[in-house]
């Protein structure tokens, strides 16, 4: 398992939000510039980001985009979910039926354990998490960039 720019980058278009969730509305040009992506691809992000409701459009001269959502209330697992589609570390662990070997293969068990705790984790971990974890590393770092 893999998470692809998709499901980094959409974090990191949700952390920029939460950073500046007290100005006005975030252009796109501004979250490219911050974020160091590009404009064309955080524009299709965007979509999913809004499909979901994490983040709401506003339109007109003073438009942008807003979380929809409180920090507390969206998850790593969600974000993720919502970018990548469902998680899974192996095919046979969310399709079994998909694989001949799955009703007596000895590593599924480890794997579906695995696949587990790792949904549990990222499920606990809010974007609220991250944000109060980023504004502590950079504080004792005195850095103040995006990366994630």
């Amino acid at each position: 398992m893999k998470i692809s720019t998709k499901g980094r980058y959409g974090l990191r278009i949700l952390l920029d939000l939460a950073l500046h969730k007290s100005e006005k509305p975030r252009l796109i040009r501004d979250i490219a510039e911050s974020q160091q992506i590009s404009e064309k691809y955080i524009s299709r992000l965007v979509i999913s980001l809004r499909k979901a409701g994490m983040i709401r459009s506003i339109r007109g001269v003073n438009g942008g985009f807003h979380l929809a959502m409180k920090p507390e209330d969206i998850t790593l697992l969600d974000v993720i979910e919502v970018m990548e589609g469902p998680l899974s570390i192996v095919d046979c662990v969310s399709a079994p039926q998909g694989c001949s070997h799955s009703a007596n293969c000895a590593p599924r068990e480890i794997w579906c354990k695995l696949n587990d705790d790792i949904r549990e984790l990222m499920s606990g971990t809010t974007l609220a998490d991250i944000l109060e974890s980023y504004k502590k590393q950079n504080a004792r770092n005195g850095i103040f960039d995006y990366c994630i």
